[in-house]
């Protein structure tokens, strides 16, 4: 199946991102994944502070992260994301590829639930506002 990029993202990768090798350190590609939903979230217009003030917090229940080329500073990429809803969880499936020649720098599977009212709970917010990104199961 051909990957159903429903949002991306550009960014550059900054000098203290950089472990002593010189390449990316891998906990950094966590924050471009989590900055990559973030900005997805607001470009649906979906504030994460009004969220919590209202008593829902989407938390991460599980990443997985597969390093596949390595980034170095300087390097721009552009993180790409599509998304899937499996029972109460949503899974975004993110990659992220350098810019100088498309190659994959990571591919990533982020399982996400919401909270509210400090209970695990369905999101009708979500539902609704994700229905039109949804990928199908059956793919």
């Amino acid at each position: 199946m051909a990957e159903k990029y429903i949002y991306e993202l550009e960014m550059k990768v900054r000098d203290y991102e950089c472990d002593l090798q010189g390449i990316v350190n891998n906990a950094n590609y966590q924050h471009y994944l989590e900055h990559t939903r973030h900005e997805f979230l607001t470009s649906v217009g979906i504030s994460f502070a009004a969220l919590h003030e209202q008593g829902v917090d989407p938390v991460v229940a599980r990443i997985s992260m597969a390093f596949k080329t390595p980034l170095k500073s300087g390097d721009e990429f552009v993180s790409k994301l599509y998304m899937k809803k499996e029972g109460i969880k949503y899974v975004f499936y993110q990659d992220i590829f350098r810019k100088s020649d498309g190659k994959v720098s990571l591919k990533g599977v982020v399982e996400a639930v919401c909270v509210v009212n400090g209970r695990l709970s369905e999101s009708e917010l979500f539902d609704r506002v994700f229905a039109p990104y949804l990928a199908s199961t059956a793919d």
